[in-house]
């Protein structure tokens, strides 16, 4: 019985095969849409998790200031200095190394072609604190950082719009008007979680560009690497205990400085990317109930259209549950196909945006069962009113429909 009222439900589907598409498009875009948003935001969270990781574990990242969204009144908290970098370094335990940091920009050109980057002054325990490998060259000799040399290590983006395919190690370029010889070029590591570019930068000693681009001893940041045998949090409460005391700051006074950790940052923007991936697929699923509301409107109208039908079977000996069943069995057809064109769309779509939002495919089979199930159970839901319509009707009264 179950597959002959599985036959006759296909037959009344291509019957109307316009009307039966129309039906279920609530569905397919209720489905694609759930699918797309849900597993583009896991290949969101998944990309700023292996952004986060690219900088590397255990990392304490200490900046001057109260950090975003605090202060903003007085004076400006004053920078750090090679003697606080050393406090750390030698009074915290659990410090593993400390990689001070000064920037600046400047135009980088060679050879008639230019291009605007970042540089970073820092010591060769940046390359101990977080793991940047270098795909070719070497990292600076301590006589190098002593003297403060114009050497450098240049990111994937300056070397492909400065030096296109050609070997940099050991060519000569400028920074606005500084010359610097290229010691060794750094991995690939591709946008940074706000969409910054990690591999437009070139690496300098820190005295270097102290004294030759910013003008100044300040450091704006340190970056700390914890012990794998300590307890990060631990090592953050010494950090600041330390920096309280050198920068002065008094009991019941806010720091004046901010100690953001890597972890903790990857945490916080996964939670975020995990709540708003949850709205917009809560959104999207409205589409499905208005599809479903679609389908018994349709399944309502076919039975008015099939009166005289149910009639004729009921009066030839059709009881009422084989009646029902047909119709049920109609809207859960409808909904089930629905269900999978709305799978094939979302992988279209899927695979289309990935590379604009430059995050990894993902096929999450758990999310297209889940999916598919729930466009079933709509058409139980929905589809089930107009099956009992249809089945309690009368045989004379059907018979005399017109």
């Amino acid at each position: 019985m179950l597959a002959t009222t599985f036959t006759l439900a296909l037959r009344s589907i291509r019957r109307h095969l316009l009307r039966s598409f129309l039906t279920v498009l609530g569905i397919v875009i209720g489905v694609a849409a759930v699918v797309a948003m849900v597993t583009l935001g896991q290949a969101t969270t998944l990309a700023v998790q292996q952004q986060i990781a690219s900088l590397g574990t255990n990392i304490l990242q200490v900046r001057p200031g109260q950090g975003f969204g605090r202060g903003g009144g007085g004076p400006r908290p004053p920078d750090f200095d090679q003697r606080d970098v050393d406090a750390v370094r030698e009074q915290v335990a659990g410090v593993r190394a400390v990689a001070p940091q000064a920037q600046a920009t400047a135009t980088a050109i060679y050879n008639g072609a230019n291009w605007s980057t970042t540089i970073n002054g820092t010591t060769g325990a940046f390359f101990d604190v977080q793991p940047w490998n270098l795909t070719a060259g070497r990292t600076f000799l301590p006589d190098e950082e002593e003297a403060g040399r114009a050497v450098c290590i240049i990111g994937n983006t300056v070397r492909q719009n400065l030096f296109r395919n050609a070997d940099p190690i050991g060519e000569r370029f400028r920074l606005n008007d500084i010359s610097c010889d290229v010691i060794g070029t750094l991995e690939t590591r591709g946008q940074a979680g706000f969409g910054g570019d990690q591999d437009d930068i070139v690496i300098m000693p820190i005295k270097t560009v102290q004294r030759r681009f910013t003008g100044n001893r300040d450091i704006r940041l340190m970056l700390v690497g914890v012990d794998d045998a300590y307890d990060s949090a631990q090592v953050q409460d010494s950090l600041s205990q330390v920096l309280r005391e050198r920068r002065r700051v008094q009991p019941g006074q806010e720091d004046n400085f901010n100690i953001f950790d890597t972890a903790q940052i990857s945490a916080t923007l996964t939670g975020t990317t995990t709540l708003l991936t949850s709205i917009v697929a809560a959104v999207a699923a409205i589409s499905l109930v208005v599809g479903g509301i679609g389908i018994m409107n349709i399944m309502l109208v076919s039975v008015t259209e099939r009166t005289r039908e149910i009639g004729i079977r009921l009066a030839i000996g059709a009881v009422a549950r084989e009646v029902l069943m047909q119709f049920l069995v109609e809207a859960i057809v409808l909904s089930m196909l629905g269900g999978l064109i709305g799978l094939v769309l979302a992988q279209i779509v899927i695979v289309a945006l990935t590379p604009v939002m430059q995050v990894p495919f993902i096929f999450d089979p758990q999310i297209n069962l889940i999916a598919f199930a729930i466009s079933a159970l709509i058409g139980v839901v929905f589809g089930f009113f107009p099956a009992r319509r249809a089945a309690s009707l009368n045989p004379i009264d059907a018979l005399r429909h017109e």
